[in-house]
């Protein structure tokens, strides 16, 4: 056999023992061990990335300014409830009480005409002059009775200083102590508001 030939042969089974050689080797993967050969239906772990959680921070904080804005909202809404409640009162009492200060103005003339009757009475000349001053009073009563004016009734009453206003106190027998036993002024009340208060002798 001449060296040709020989070396020919030689090179067919170098080219065959290295293909049984890999086809008998394991798949090793990149490590070359075969228990770390990567498994393609084993599940890789998941792992919050920075921009997850950056993101999940920026929603919490966002709920938080939601929520202190409704509660900003709310608190807007009871203050304006409040507001115009008190407004509506306001106005209500605006025109309940439109004719106050015409008809305090005019109680000096209720006084005079009551001290003018009383001194008609003392005179009987003036019976006929007191019979009509006294229509004119009744009549002007009448008027300020639909404006909602009425007067207190103070004595045998218990002082109460929302009401009356004691000029003095006086020893009596007929009242325990702390009632009027006197009314030297009248006191008016317009509805439900004290327009002015009596001026009273109070027992002691």
């Amino acid at each position: 056999m001449n060296n040709e030939h020989k070396d020919a042969v030689q090179d067919t089974v170098t080219e065959e023992t290295i293909e049984e050689t890999l086809e008998n080797t394991p798949n090793t993967g990149e490590s070359g061990s075969p228990e770390e050969a990567v498994n393609p239906e084993q599940e890789v772990p998941v792992t919050e990335s920075a921009d997850e959680a950056a993101g999940s921070a920026e929603l919490e904080k966002l709920q938080a300014e939601l929520q202190e804005q409704q509660q900003r909202t709310l608190r807007v809404q009871a203050d304006f409830d409040n507001f115009r409640r008190r407004t509506q009162k306001e106005k209500e009492d605006l025109g309940k009480y439109a004719s106050s200060k015409l008809i305090t103005e005019l109680l000096p003339v209720i006084d005079n005409f009551e001290r003018a009757l009383q001194a008609s009475e003392e005179n009987p000349e003036f019976e006929s002059f007191s019979k009509g001053v006294s229509m004119i009073f009744r009549q002007l009563e009448s008027v300020l009775a639909t404006e909602g004016l009425s007067a207190m009734k103070s004595v045998g009453e218990p002082f109460n200083p929302e009401y009356h206003q004691a000029i003095m106190q006086v020893e009596s027998d007929e009242y325990e102590e702390g009632i009027v036993v006197e009314e030297v002024q009248k006191g008016y009340m317009l509805k439900d508001k004290v327009l002015r208060p009596a001026m009273v002798k109070v027992s002691m």
